[in-house]
């Protein structure tokens, strides 16, 4: 090999190795055990899926809908596959690491070459890389298996990377890299997280737009500006299938607002075009949780840790006159989290000590405008996030700000500072150690960065002694620890010891971040005084970095988080007594309603039944409704006979077994009705399927009364059931009068089609959340088939697009090759 490009190659190389040893460190005894991650939303997402997988395994493809979770929806939201010639290019760049190595090695990969584009030194996009793929909240994700999102967080910074590249005017590279980070970003359909990345994208783009204009680089800009939307529009098209059937879905789920507000009992009107306030800014981030980023356990860590018996709750109950033992059983139920995500946390967003102090210093030595721009972003980052508790800013962008009404859990939107902190570091730790001169230059600005560290200090300080370390579910707890104990008095106490238990975790966070500020110091300190070389420095701060950030993962992901695949299989995704029993019936079409649990997080009854529970983030809103007003309960026998829900599994409260129900008065998968009730508007539509025989009479919206027929009863009248498919039912009618058939099929307007005879028909949105059809005397043939033409549409986009994409990344690699050449020459 030639020794000039081996010379190139090798710092790069090494970087690559340095991110397979760190991340092979960490998973070491679970890879060599021959474990697998036990991760809760994987193991709902296998519990849906099933049914699409059985029904691949036999037709050779998956279906188009699924009919296991929530009495039926798209399964294009629950797994896909599209048509494309490009190769697995994840798995390619991860060099074929099993999860989850993968993840952790794309992260570090693609933001070391977020790192090149900025022609930083390779020893500092080790930093970057290492610091922002083992960045706390990733650890998180991944525990919890949000597969998607850590990967639409891994490419951000690849996708930046092309953009910076292009900005530089490398154009061939910046359109190879820039196209395959569009298409990777998005193609991974975390829409929520590439949203955040559009924010970012736009306050890079910023300030050299600026400064662009100011020259006068008119060609630049045309040039930039096209092979930058140019790779986002071919990105978007390559994934047209996943977009164009998203964006269909949304319109008819929780995300596309609604038209009726239900609280208990009351059903009243209602026109929203997103998700309610409310529910959206759930998970919102506490406004002073943001030191989280440099103090990692300053506000308890996750909502799983809980407190000791050294508690300072034992000392204030035994003042009481609580027996000591008595006394320490009471901390283990008690979380030390004491943040603003009300809800559950599983973690901090802990970036590391030394990359935050980085960022702050680095804008006291970096003059370039795109300090501005990453600080912006960052400070609307932090807003966002705070969701509820800055409710005026947030409220406002909720309403206006477009599709941002589509998202919920504001405290992700710390994943832009999780991005833009390492960036800001990484280019200020170059500027202090590679500029010219920087020796001097690092001495003439020592004593401000020793007033931005001190006055950090001075601020967490202020905090410490101002805060009340209050929390917002104190009242929650201080009432049922009252009740329990049956004084007020208790609970108060309990109260003041978790207070005390707060204030000194916090402050000794201060310790350990005013620790490592020390070593930060030292080591700037000692490289003014030429004791040390600029590489031992950046070494020693990748040491230093990895080791702290490393630790504090081990609280959010360990060797407890993997299990053995044989214990996997066999807690979730085998049939219980109750299971194999109703697998017996094969009856081609019922459902089942498990009652002893949480049916909107049910996916293991999916996993085996047509469930009318499930597990999916964004449910049909018609369906929402159903289960706020009639199933959230314990369930409406009437919808349950609607819903065709067969089987009913209930907790027995004396032994907590399962014990099953059969219900004989499920009405099937079809029916018809005497006559047919017009509901004026949703409200009494709503209404009456609470209080309406369903057996008799169908309730239909004024809307579809054109569509149909008032039935003349014919006791000897027949519709019935003769083939079920996820995509396709059909079935036999007979009656010598026109008659109104009801199915117990899910009404989804964007797709399913129905053919009497083979002419296709109108039918009717009934009872709420079914499908209806007026069908006219005679012998027929009745047919529902889902076609969505979205999903073909998409399907043929995204294909074309990958052809695109290959000679576009091809021919943009040989040009660079080509440019590159001809330089050197």
């Amino acid at each position: 090999m030639n020794s000039g490009l081996f010379k190139k190659i090798l710092p790069h190389l090494i970087a690559v190795i340095v991110f397979l040893v760190v991340t092979l460190i960490y998973f070491y005894k679970p890879l060599v055990d021959g474990y697998v991650m036990n991760q809760s939303d994987i193991v709902r997402w296998k519990g849906i899926a099933q049914n699409a997988f059985e029904y691949k395994a036999k037709h050779g493809h998956f279906p188009l809908w699924n009919s296991n979770l929530f009495s039926g929806m798209p399964n294009y939201q629950v797994a896909m596959e599209g048509k494309s010639i490009l190769p697995d290019i994840p798995k390619i760049m991860s060099l074929g690491l099993p999860k989850p190595l993968n993840f952790f090695f794309l992260c570090c990969i693609c933001f070391y070459i977020l790192c090149i584009s900025f022609r930083l030194k390779p020893v500092i996009g080790i930093l970057g890389g290492l610091a922002f793929a083992f960045s706390t909240y990733n650890m998180v994700v991944v525990g919890a298996g949000h597969e998607s999102q850590i990967l639409a967080i891994a490419f951000m910074p690849f996708l930046l990377a092309g953009m910076i590249f292009t900005f530089e005017k490398k154009y061939w590279l910046g359109l190879v890299i820039t196209i395959l980070g569009a298409y990777l970003e998005i193609a991974v359909n975390h829409v929520q997280i590439s949203y955040y990345f559009m924010l970012i994208a736009v306050a890079v783009t910023i300030p050299y737009l600026v400064t662009w204009i100011r020259k006068k680089d008119w060609k630049h800009i045309f040039i930039t500006a096209g092979i930058v939307l140019g790779a986002a529009l071919i990105g978007v098209a390559a994934s047209a299938v996943t977009l164009l059937t998203t964006y269909e879905y949304a319109k008819a789920t929780m995300r596309g607002g609604k038209d009726i507000s239900i609280e208990g009992d009351k059903v009243t009107k209602a026109k929203t075009s997103g998700l309610d306030t409310s529910y959206a800014f759930q998970y919102s981030y506490g406004k002073a949780e943001v030191v989280n980023i440099l103090m990692p356990e300053a506000f308890g860590g996750s909502s799983n840790k809980m407190l000791d018996e050294n508690s300072h709750v034992v000392e204030k109950l035994t003042a009481k006159g609580i027996p000591e033992g008595t006394a320490m059983q009471i901390p283990p139920y008690l979380s030390r989290y004491w943040g603003g995500i009300i809800e559950y946390t599983a973690g901090p967003f802990y970036y590391g000590v030394i990359i935050c102090l980085l960022a702050l210093i680095a804008f006291i030595v970096i003059k370039t405008p795109l300090r501005w721009g990453l600080l912006a972003v960052s400070v609307l980052g932090i807003m966002m996030a705070w969701g509820k508790y800055l409710p005026g800013f947030n409220s406002f962008l909720f309403e206006h700000l477009p599709f941002y009404n589509k998202f919920r859990a504001p405290s992700m939107a710390m994943v832009i500072t999780q991005f833009t902190v390492p960036i800001i570091a990484v280019l200020g730790l170059q500027q202090l150690l590679y500029r010219e001169n920087s020796r001097g230059l690092l001495k003439a600005d020592f004593k401000k960065i020793l007033y931005t560290v001190g006055g950090l200090f001075v601020l967490l300080l202020i905090m410490y002694m101002a805060m009340s370390y209050s929390s917002p579910i104190d009242n929650e707890i201080a009432s049922g620890i009252s009740q329990q104990a049956k004084s007020d008095e208790i609970g108060r106490a309990v109260i003041a010891g978790m207070k005390e238990d707060r204030r000194n975790l916090f402050g000794a966070q201060i310790l350990r971040a005013f620790g490592f500020a020390l070593l930060l110091i030292g080591l700037l300190f000692l490289y003014i005084r030429k004791l040390i070389k600029p590489l031992v420095v950046a070494i020693s701060l990748v040491v230093i970095t990895t080791i702290d950030l490393l630790v504090v993962d081990k609280g959010y992901l360990n060797n407890e988080n993997f299990v053995s695949p044989e214990e996997l299989s066999s807690e979730n995704f085998v049939p219980s007594v109750i299971d194999q029993q109703i697998l017996q019936d094969r009856d081609p079409d019922f459902r089942v309603f498990n009652a002893g649990v949480n049916m909107l997080q049910d996916a293991r009854t999916s996993y085996f039944h047509k469930s009318i529970g499930g597990y999916h983030p964004a449910r049909l809103r018609i369906y929402q409704d159903i289960i706020d007003k009639y199933l959230s309960g314990g369930g409406n026998q009437n919808i349950l006979n609607m819903l065709n829900t067969k089987y009913i599994i209930v907790t027995n409260r004396q032994n907590n077994q399962q014990q099953l129900i059969p219900n004989p008065n499920a009405y099937g998968p079809c029916w018809l009705v005497k006559n047919v009730k017009i509901a004026q508007d949703v409200v009494e539509e709503i209404q009456a399927i609470g209080t309406t025989n369903l057996r008799d009479t169908a309730i239909v919206q004024k809307s579809f009364e054109s569509a149909i027929i008032q039935p003349q009863w014919d006791s000897a009248a027949t519709v019935k059931l003769i083939k079920f498919d996820n995509d396709t039912m059909e079935y036999s009618f007979n009656s010598t009068k026109p008659q109104f058939a009801v199915f117990s099929e899910v009404y989804y307007p964007y797709g399913w089609n129905a053919y009497i005879d083979g002419k296709k028909t109108a039918y009717c949105k009934t009872d709420y959340v079914l499908r209806g059809l007026s069908v006219p005397a005679g012998q027929h043939s009745i047919k529902f088939v889902f076609e969505p033409s979205t999903f073909k549409k998409g399907v043929t986009i995204a294909y074309v697009s990958s052809f695109l994409i290959l000679i576009l990344v091809a021919g943009g690699l040989f040009m660079e090759w080509r440019t590159s050449r001809k330089n050197t020459a």
